[in-house]
């Protein structure tokens, strides 16, 4: 709830109000309903509700476009792909993200991503990109297989585990041998495990607001961030007088150069290898428990990626490589689905830097004005009826050729990783790393869930599972003759 609170001041904070400008010659259209609340603080009282429980409601009721007045500042929300597509295909003149994610900074760095000015920041994402094309993740394949084998070994013949506990740590080991290096995963891991901890645990509802106020947590992370700026400055340094070059994204950023020919800092490359392990460990380590646990609860999708694997190791023996998890269309989808249903992201917002108009599937169209927060919801996108049949229900075979439900209404139909100019370009990795994780234990074991179905936790910004997901396990080879 306290998450809550801070985002809808956050939001009412952001910039003064502004009034749509008419455009000359043209006759606006209206702008789009508003939701009803109480006056001056009405809005604040059903975002805390929670804003999917807002979502929901009004969505009927209003329909794909509407406002929320959050004290002195306009949310208006977008639902769907007929209105969104301005959202994800506009650019950053027109809806800006710096605004909104700035509370970032003192997690990841000065002079990095939301810090920086939008040239610059495209340089940076570019050096990302950089470190993720196709060759350097058939690299990170091996890695992450290895990192798999020697986890699950530590498991005995038989036992009873927190899957959601197992899988943070594992992602985060993977994490930390194709990003951070093998300096930081044989040497210092627990180390940098436990100052990584220290960054996430900052992000309280008083950092949304205050993020440089002297209270004790942020003390905690300053010293974290400044310690993990040694650790990676003494790699740096190792690695540029020894001259050996290494297979991960480590690596690649130290040695992207800006387009005037400016070598990466010391303070740069580790404020993106923070801001990449932050988003992307988090999304890995909720996709990868939720697509076990509706596994384990969906006996008709758990056999089929059962003979998905006995096929393949008919093929191939108990090798795994890229191509391999590649072929792994049946795994592929049901962890799609998990992630349209479980959706880490519960809004995407933007700031409007101009006025525009967005028209509905039946035809209504409305003016947004400069000024507005505007915002997306993968949750609500992702389960619209109009888009998926029976949206609720887990049905991986929802993507699979015959039906390709994600296109049925265009591009943005499916939007768990985001789309157009901000789609999510870790998403290849994240697969990867999920189907490494799932393709062991599909192999080598007979899990069953035994504790209730989870839940998720929407009232935090991140939607991860809620409580524990328990699991009984025995280790049994997958026979596949």
């Amino acid at each position: 709830m306290g998450v809550l609170v801070v985002a809808a001041l956050v939001v009412a904070k952001l910039s003064i109000s502004a009034l749509a400008m008419p455009r000359s010659g043209k006759r606006l259209p209206p702008p789009p309903p508003v939701v009803k609340t109480w006056p001056v603080v009405g809005g604040l009282v059903r975002f805390l509700k929670g804003p999917l429980v807002m979502l929901r409601e009004e969505y009927p009721k209003l329909g794909s476009v509407f406002t929320l007045k959050l004290l002195n500042k306009n949310v208006t929300f977008l639902i769907g792909p007929e209105v969104s597509a301005h959202f994800f295909k506009a650019s950053e003149s027109v809806l800006s993200q710096q605004e909104v994610y700035r509370l970032t900074v003192p997690v990841f760095g000065p002079g990095v991503v939301y810090d920086v000015d939008y040239s610059v920041r495209l340089q940076q994402i570019g050096f990302l990109a950089e470190a993720l094309r196709i060759k350097k993740l058939k690299g990170y394949v091996d890695q992450m297989v290895m990192e798999a084998q020697e986890y699950f070994l530590k498991w005995g013949d038989s036992g009873e585990v927190d899957l959601k506990y197992e899988l943070e740590h594992l992602i985060m080991l993977m994490a930390s041998r194709c990003l951070l290096g093998e300096e930081v995963r044989n040497n210092l891991f627990d180390d940098v495990f436990a100052l990584f901890n220290d960054l996430s645990n900052a992000m309280l509802p008083i950092s949304h607001i205050f993020p440089y106020l002297p209270i004790p947590t942020h003390r905690r992370r300053d010293q974290a961030r400044q310690k993990l700026a040694e650790i990676f400055a003494n790699i740096i340094t190792v690695r540029k007088r020894t001259g050996k070059s290494k297979n991960d994204m480590l690596q690649s950023l130290i040695d992207s150069k800006y387009k005037d020919g400016r070598q990466t800092s010391e303070a740069e490359v580790t404020g993106l290898l923070i801001t990449t392990l932050f988003v992307g460990q988090h999304t890995s380590s909720i996709a990868s428990t939720w697509t076990g646990a509706y596994l384990l609860n969906n006996k008709k999708y758990l056999s089929a990626v059962l003979d998905e694997q006995k096929n393949l190791m008919k093929k191939h023996g108990d090798n795994i490589s890229h191509d391999i998890l590649s072929d792994m269309e049946v795994l592929h989808r049901c962890i799609k689905e998990s992630l349209r249903l479980q959706s880490p992201a519960m809004l995407l917002l933007r700031t409007s830097h101009s006025d525009f108009s967005v028209k509905t599937r039946e035809g209504k169209e409305y003016n947004i004005p400069k000024g507005h927060i505007v915002a997306t919801s993968p949750f609500m996108t992702n389960r619209l009826s109009y888009i998926y049949k029976d949206p609720d229900a887990y049905d991986p075979d929802r993507f699979g050729p015959e039906r390709d439900e994600n296109k049925v209404a265009g591009a943005f139909s499916y939007i768990s990783f985001g789309g157009g100019r901000h789609w999510c370009q870790g998403e290849p990795f994240a697969y990867l790393q999920i189907k490494s994780i799932w393709s062991h234990l599909l192999r080598n074991f007979e899990l069953e869930l035994i504790s209730p179905f989870p839940d998720n936790d929407s009232n935090v910004m991140i939607v991860g599972v809620k409580g524990k997901v328990m699991v009984r396990y025995k280790r049994k080879e997958l026979q596949f003759n």
